[in-house]
């Protein structure tokens, strides 16, 4: 991009699925959201995929103006073309001007999407069922606090999310909140089940490492329970007592038979059969970094007091540095790709050799059929080598096709 800082986090196609046999709908454009500087870029990458070009960048100042919206970080396709952006706060980093932005399918600001007085107490990621016509998006923080690295004081002073926001879809209006509650601290990641007659879904909370379910009750509302818990780790030579798994990102396969989720401060993936949504059951775990690993100072302890560190592999001879962070899947379920980079000020907080050394991308093979992970030994790409300094790897992104497609980081 041509400037440094803009953070981009969560990207999208201006074409997908829910465009299907829309003869028109062409899955060209990369829509990339900057977080922090607020632009928004569109890349083409169809006229040479190994040298995707600048198609278009949708300014701050644009945004701002038309909306009141700043800090854009998830980006959907939608089938009428439009492009749908949830953006986390105002120009100040307020989260309560936080809401939705339209762009047209030309990528100019059409305006917000959800009714006036409709906007969510926090925002982050959503995700649309339109069969149930709902929305169901997520609340991470206040961009004035989580800018600055993570200070638990602020999740006290209220300045982080612990919601769940129903919309009505289409037409954007706010029919319910779902308040998780101290098991539902900063949930981030949504995700529905692929099956669109399904009415569930699942949210990963951050800071109480949490899977929680959401599904429709027989009223038509919507409920949630803990569905999957990561107890947190007693550990010595931490900032704290005890340390949480973070669960940062996590996908469904495109059957709908494995949950996957990465926890990026205790350093392992796991997969989990949903076969039954209610009652997950872990099939797959694999250790590829976080603050535990053998060699760092910070230690695990057991219910007994014994000490004990994550066995980390070296790839091609390199070190895993950080802790995983964002996955994606391949279209047959047999590869997860894995990057490391949350947020610059977290990564320089709790991991300073990513921002020193850059990033890197890994690639778990998945036994598809029992389950079961294993980091390939074969493959690792380091961001810590590109030519203009060392690169933070954020979310990886398919463009679709068959399953040996490209794969945009």
């Amino acid at each position: 991009m041509p400037c440094v800082g803009d953070e981009l986090h969560h990207s999208g196609w201006n074409a997908c699925s829910s465009c299907h046999g829309d003869p028109s709908a062409d899955r060209r454009f990369l829509i990339l959201p900057s977080l922090v500087s607020g632009r928004v870029y569109v890349i083409d990458t169809q006229k040479n995929p190994k040298a995707p070009s600048l198609h278009k960048v949708v300014q701050p100042e644009d945004i701002v103006k038309n909306t009141g919206l700043a800090y854009p970080h998830t980006s959907h396709c939608l089938a009428s073309g439009d492009i749908m952006i949830s953006c986390l706060g105002d120009k100040d980093g307020n989260a309560k001007g936080n809401g939705f932005l339209l762009l047209d399918s030309e990528f100019n600001v059409k305006g917000r999407w959800e009714k006036p007085g409709h906007s969510p107490m926090f925002g982050y990621d959503f995700w649309y069922q339109p069969r149930h016509k709902t929305m169901i998006s997520s609340s991470w923080g206040a961009p004035v606090a989580f800018t600055k690295g993570f200070d638990l004081q602020h999740v006290t002073d209220g300045l982080y999310g612990r919601h769940l926001h129903v919309y009505s879809w289409p037409d954007g209006e706010l029919k319910q909140t779902l308040d998780l509650g101290d098991t539902g601290l900063i949930p981030l990641e949504t995700r529905f089940l692929h099956d669109p007659s399904k009415d569930t879904g699942y949210v990963g909370c951050a800071l109480t490492s949490n899977m929680v379910r959401f599904f429709k009750t027989k009223d038509g509302s919507w409920s949630h329970e803990v569905a999957i818990s990561v107890k947190p780790l007693k550990v010595q030579n931490w900032i704290l007592p005890e340390m949480p798994g973070l669960i940062t990102d996590f996908l469904i396969s495109l059957d709908d038979r494995f949950l996957y989720f990465a926890n990026w401060l205790h350093g392992d993936v796991r997969q989990y059969n949903i076969e039954d949504p209610k009652n997950p059951v872990l099939v797959g775990q694999v250790w590829v970094g976080g603050l535990i690993k053998k060699g760092s100072p910070v230690v695990a302890m057991t219910e007994d007091g014994k000490t004990w560190q994550s066995d980390v592999p070296e790839i091609q001879g390199h070190r895993l540095r950080g802790g995983p962070q964002m996955i994606q899947l391949s279209l047959d379920g047999k590869r997860l790709y894995v990057t490391n980079s949350l947020f610059s000020a977290w990564d320089r907080q709790f991991y300073p050799e990513l921002v020193e050394k850059g990033s890197h991308m890994l690639q778990i093979d998945v036994n598809t059929e029992e389950g079961g992970l294993k980091t390939n030994p074969n493959f690792f790409v380091d961001f810590g080598a590109e030519p203009d300094g060392p690169s933070l790897a954020h979310e990886m992104r398919y463009p679709g096709g068959d399953c040996t497609s490209d794969i945009w980081t």
